[in-house]
């Protein structure tokens, strides 16, 4: 994974967990890690490598560009090409930006472990017998809707 190369979102992680993103990932190694985190820094490591392929085709698209370049080594194929990939590696940045913040909005608070999927919560109380629903034709007749 890319522990060693930065993020966009390195600072919210570090805000979230309240540790610098490379102890996250020791403490992600752990047996009581939790699952949240676990998700949080995989997302973060596909960032992380899809960032650096946007900054990668920038790079070759501005070296491609610079004023000091024959204009005779200039290929509309190749920065076509080079567009489509950008395009391409912006999207996917897009896209795992968006599900790293929206799992770091959705989890629950650090220390607070999140509700077991099958747990149901059940009433303590029954409700009174003037209180039960009447029957569906108890009361007045309605009247036909037009």
């Amino acid at each position: 994974m890319s522990r060693d190369k930065t993020s966009t979102m390195d600072a919210d992680l570090h805000m979230i967990f309240g540790r610098p993103v490379p102890e996250l990932y020791e403490a992600a190694a752990g047996q009581d890690a939790s699952p949240a985190l676990a998700r949080a820094l995989e997302l973060r490591s596909f960032l992380a490598l899809t960032e650096e392929q946007v900054a990668r085709v920038r790079d070759r698209v501005y070296a491609d560009m610079d004023p000091d370049r024959d204009m005779g080594e200039l290929s509309a194929d190749k920065l076509r090409f080079d567009a489509q990939w950008l395009e391409a590696a912006l999207d996917a940045r897009d896209g795992y930006r968006a599900a790293l913040r929206e799992l770091l909005c959705t989890m629950p608070p650090p220390g607070q472990r999140a509700w077991p999927a099958r747990t149901q919560l059940t009433a303590a109380a029954s409700l009174p017998p003037s209180a039960a629903p009447a029957p569906q034709r108890a009361g007045a007749a309605r009247g036909r809707r037009p």
